[in-house]
């Protein structure tokens, strides 16, 4: 084997090799990239989640202690959330009466 084709060996083995490692290396820096996001995504969801049930909890509370209160105390409780006569109801239950 002569110089020459020592080289033109290196060049055909040498080059394409470091080319496909420089496109693993791409893909992986891309995929991590995307993970990334994917997970930041996922904490951002799972703190709107938190929110929402903590939100829900709270009327599930509220609710717990209507049910378990004596019947005269609930129906006072009743009684107060609904509307006096001539007085308007709020916003949210315009739409549901009319």
């Amino acid at each position: 084997m002569n110089p020459g084709d020592v080289i033109a060996l290196l060049i055909t083995i040498l080059l394409p090799s470091l080319l496909l490692l420089y496109v693993i290396r791409r893909w992986f820096t891309y995929k991590e990239k995307q993970l990334d996001v994917q997970a930041r995504v996922s904490a951002e969801r799972a703190a709107e989640y938190a929110v929402s049930n903590t939100a829900l909890e709270q009327r599930v509370r509220v609710l717990e202690q209507i049910v378990t209160d004596a019947g005269a105390q609930t129906a006072a409780q009743i009684e107060a959330l609904r509307p006096r006569i001539g007085e308007q109801p709020l916003q949210s239950e315009q739409g549901l009466l009319g």
